[in-house]
Parts: structure tokens; sequence; C-alpha cells
């Protein structure tokens, strides 16, 4: 069982006590994100309630979490490719068998 720690972070103007299985800096670092992401919605300005806020950060984060995974499922498919390229220059008896 992997040790919690207990670290406290600002988001907005609340703090919160968290507890986490990862290093204390991964989960400042993470409420840090959180907490810019929340600034830049409200620095808008056209949003006064914070649970608002708070959902548009959210979904910010989220589509950067989508658009990362995406990055990361082209990658995937270019390296295979250049993986399957790369074979055929290859002498046959070297290749790769297709099991």
């Amino acid at each position: 069982m992997s040790k919690k720690t207990v670290v406290k972070v600002t988001i907005g103007s609340d703090e919160y006590t968290l507890r986490s299985d990862r290093p204390p800096e991964y989960t400042r670092a993470v409420a840090e994100h959180v907490d810019q992401a929340l600034r830049d919605v409200l620095s808008v300005g056209a949003i006064v309630e914070h649970q608002k806020a708070a959902i548009l950060a959210a979904l910010a984060i989220t589509d950067e979490l989508f658009q990362s995974r995406q990055s990361q499922r082209e990658m995937a498919h270019r390296l295979t490719a250049l993986a399957s390229d790369l074979s055929r220059l290859l002498p046959p008896t070297k290749r790769p068998s297709k099991a």
C-alpha cells in the first residue's frame, strides 16, 4: 500500500487539504494548474459565480486532456507506420514475424 501525503493547496480563494499517494510537488502542481485554469476563466470578467467558473475551468482542462490523447494516438499511429516502413528495409531474415 502506498503512503498518502497531505498537502494544503489554494484553488481560487479556498484552501483545500488533499491526501494523495503522489509526491507533494506533483499534487501542488496539479492544484496550481486547476487554480490557473480557474483564474483564466474568471479573468474574462463575464462570469460572476465561482461554481460556473469552476465548471468552465474543468471543461478547459478536459479539452487539454482530450487534445493530448488525440495527439498521443496520432503519434502512436505514425510510429507504427514508421516501424512498418523500417521493417520493410530489413533483410527478410531480420524482419519481425507476423504472428
